[in-house]
């Protein structure tokens, strides 16, 4: 079933099992604000009985990044180009950017588990929208990399976060500054990756993960994503507490008591 087609983005939902394609391989799937605005509409469509919801591309490319059209003074039609948006105040420019951000917050919803197939270029907001997901399956031809200092900006499209969760600061830091490529291989050694198969198997891994996802109990899913989520700002005695708190809801859940 297709509930959006559009922008750049389609959403497709079979089951318990979501799929955002970007669609557009001609332009190497490079990204705009009419593609945020659709990604952020498919986060709102998908039914409350999907539990796993996979990010895919069409092409030899996942995303080359933001269309540098952004960059132009006509910038896209019917948006206002970036040297507009400087010229505007603080609030209305922060409100603006967190705009753009809500097409990347919703894949970490405790209530579903997403993950990013990747394969050729995912270059800055590329690479964020690969962050976004809670897991990457990478074919060995993906390549990663930030590069905003080029243009002379900073990532801003909520990947700083996970970026340093997953490879740390210093490495982070490398990353994001000389905007080198980061390769298949070395994305899976450093934790960017979760696993790196050929590009013929790439679907064919992606589906074997989400099943392996499914067969677990959904609930059980939920709490666990949320006591991990939560590990990264608590301290040892505050998860404890937390993971105490979460086993009392599935004990009570499982014996059928209700407050």
């Amino acid at each position: 079933m297709t509930l959006l087609d559009k922008d750049g983005v389609q959403l497709t939902v079979d089951d318990t099992v979501a799929t955002v394609t970007l669609n557009n391989p001609a332009k190497r799937n490079a990204q705009s604000p009419a593609l945020w605005r659709a990604l952020a509409e498919a986060g709102k469509l998908v039914p409350g009985t999907v539990r796993v919801v996979v990010l895919r591309a069409e092409g030899k490319s996942f995303s080359a990044g933001l269309d540098r059209q952004a960059f132009t003074p006509e910038g896209f039609d019917g948006e206002p180009s970036f040297l507009d948006m400087a010229r505007g105040s603080d609030s209305e420019l922060d409100a603006t950017i967190a705009g753009y951000q809500d097409a990347f917050t919703w894949w970490r919803r405790n209530d579903i588990v997403s993950i990013a197939a990747v394969q050729g270029h995912a270059v800055g907001a590329g690479f964020q929208l690969a962050l976004a997901c809670d897991l990457r399956v990478c074919a060995d031809d993906a390549q990663f990399a930030m590069r905003e200092t080029s243009l002379g900006l900073v990532p801003d499209l909520t990947g700083t976060h996970p970026l340093v969760g997953l490879v740390g600061y210093a490495r982070a830091l490398e990353i994001c500054v000389t905007g080198r490529f980061v390769h298949a291989e070395e994305a899976e050694r450093t934790g960017l990756a979760n696993l790196v198969v050929p590009a013929a198997d790439l679907d064919g891994a992606v589906q074997d993960l989400a099943a392996a996802l499914l067969a677990a109990d959904r609930d059980a899913v939920i709490e666990t994503k949320a006591l991990l989520r939560g590990a990264v700002d608590s301290t040892y005695e505050e998860q404890r507490a937390a993971e105490r708190a979460a086993q009392a809801r599935r004990l009570r859940a499982l014996a059928g008591v209700t407050d």
